[in-house]
């Protein structure tokens, strides 16, 4: 730890667990950035919010593509509604050797839907729903994981009345998912792709907005973490436990800084 000690910013770019280290970050003094996906240990770092009031800093969970990405598209999409109360997410791919194995994992666990006020939970791989993506992916069926997606939706835009977060994957992906792995997977994960549906009304009529992106999973979570690091070296953040959407962060700022990094956001235009 000595060879981070002093510094503003440090981001957390390995696979979990989390929790623990940003702990010790923030006692030194070091606003964190975390990458991290898994639901348990996304929880764990929430509850590290007195910590992080009591030192002054800030630890921003999720600063990945989803979540991560997923959140600021959120917060941009918001502005197209009087009233937003439903948020679909939907991911195709995988950034890298570990995230592949936290695509693995997450399909073997228990996942979360918030539903009418309630936490729904529901086995992990079923839910079955086909979800478009932008050219080139394109359409694929995608399924329940245990993601800490609706989680951190929820906790920022709190008047939504249904979340649901889904990932694709074939019938091989779902019936080995509580199994080893049984290839190893690539360095790069290829062009993935990002949905997120919203829904709601505007001038009092239903109204739905889906926005996206495709590109390498692990170049849209870079983006992401590096904006945010930015971000809170360089802007005055209330101390805390952050997730990016949230109204307290520069979120179009951030996402500004996303798409002049080379990305491009797609909307669906149709009926």
């Amino acid at each position: 730890m000595s060879e981070v000690h002093g510094c503003d910013v440090v981001v957390l770019a390995h696979s979990a667990p989390h929790a623990e280290l940003a702990a010790t970050l923030l006692g030194q003094g070091c606003n964190v950035v975390s990458c991290c996906d898994d639901l348990e240990d996304t929880m764990s770092m929430l509850d590290l919010v007195p910590r992080a009031i009591s030192m002054g800093r800030s630890l921003v969970v999720g600063a990945a593509c989803s979540p991560g990405m997923t959140g600021l598209l959120v917060s941009h999409v918001s502005r197209a509604f009087d009233v937003m109360d439903e948020v679909h997410v939907a991911v195709h791919g995988t950034g890298g050797p570990r995230c592949a194995h936290q695509h693995h994992k997450n399909l073997a666990g228990t996942s979360v839907g918030w539903h009418e006020g309630e936490w729904l939970q529901r086995p992990a791989g079923s839910g079955r729903e086909l979800c478009w993506f932008p050219d080139p992916v394109n359409a694929r069926d995608c399924y329940r994981h245990a993601s800490a997606e609706p989680i951190l939706v929820q906790r920022i835009a709190p008047q939504l009345r249904r979340i649901t977060a889904r990932v694709s994957a074939t019938r091989r992906d779902r019936l080995t998912a509580r199994l080893p792995m049984l290839s190893p997977p690539h360095k790069e994960g290829g062009i993935g792709a990002l949905r997120v549906e919203a829904r709601g009304s505007r001038n009092g009529v239903r109204h739905v907005e889906i926005v996206g992106m495709a590109e390498r999973i692990a170049s849209v979570a870079a983006a992401v973490a590096a904006n945010v690091a930015h971000v809170l070296a360089t802007h005055t953040i209330e101390p805390g436990v952050h997730a990016l959407g949230a109204p307290e962060l520069p979120n179009a700022d951030i996402l500004d800084g996303v798409l002049a990094a080379g990305h491009t956001l797609h909307q669906f235009i149709g009926t």
